[in-house]
């Protein structure tokens, strides 16, 4: 059977820690022997969730499937700042947590971030400045202007708060950096805060629950394979292969 003729769809994935989109998506291409493999959003190195993988011809809906509204689970620290707004970066700055924040008040200051509104990207971030990636620039010590984007939270809600760490769900728009958010938080309360651990839950329709790992794809055959993918008509009812 030619595997690049006969499969196309939509692949959920539920990456782990540790490895990049990019990996992922080089994982999928060894085990199906084909080229025309794609994703519909980054996930970075310490996150993990969903990731939905583009299959064949599926890859001609990423720029729609990219545009959908994500829903993550995540945990920041509260007290430092890095340089990368996660615990990949090295510590910038340090300060005591307010003796007086509990979860009433932290609720509050997170549902103040809901709206739309415009966000500047990390210096540690794949996007690029004159083709030059920004955490290139920012491992060579250097800063440059970017321009703040649009992004829309939908949600931002506190589930469990043992200080000086906080669990919370997010829910946002495209482009929205998580980490980020998690930042400009700790601005606002005072003693700086870091992203600790993010998970994708949901992009759109699409739930991690209905994911499969690597690991569990790997023992598959290409027919057990077939049977998961998701075909683009389903996801995108308007739109023609």
């Amino acid at each position: 059977m030619d595997t690049s003729e006969a499969l196309e769809g939509i692949l959920l994935i539920d990456k782990h820690t540790g490895c990049s989109s990019h990996d992922i998506v080089d994982g999928v291409r060894r085990k199906l022997k084909m080229r025309r493999i794609g994703h519909a959003g980054t996930l970075d190195p310490l996150a993990s969730g969903l990731l939905v993988i583009l299959v064949g011809r599926a890859t001609k809906v990423s720029q729609y499937l990219m545009s959908l509204d994500k829903v993550y689970e995540g945990e920041l620290e509260f007290g430092k700042e890095t340089n990368s707004h996660d615990t990949e970066g090295e510590i910038v700055s340090q300060a005591p947590v307010p003796a007086d924040l509990d979860a009433e008040k932290l609720s509050l200051q997170m549902s103040s971030f809901v709206g739309d509104q415009y966000q500047t990207p990390p210096m540690f971030s794949a996007k690029k400045i004159n083709g030059v990636p920004l955490y290139k620039l920012a491992r060579k010590g250097k800063e440059v202007e970017r321009e703040p984007r649009f992004i829309r939270i939908s949600k931002f809600e506190l589930i469990d708060w043992q200080s000086p760490r906080a669990k919370f769900r997010l829910a946002c728009s495209k482009g929205t950096y998580v980490r980020t958010v998690c930042h400009d938080l700790g601005k606002r309360i005072g003693c700086g805060a870091t992203m600790t651990a993010l998970r994708r839950t949901a992009s759109d329709k699409f739930c991690v629950e209905n994911a499969v790992t690597m690991e569990g794809l790997s023992g598959m055959g290409i027919s057990e394979i077939k049977r998961l993918l998701i075909p683009v008509c389903t996801a995108v009812p308007s739109f023609a292969l």
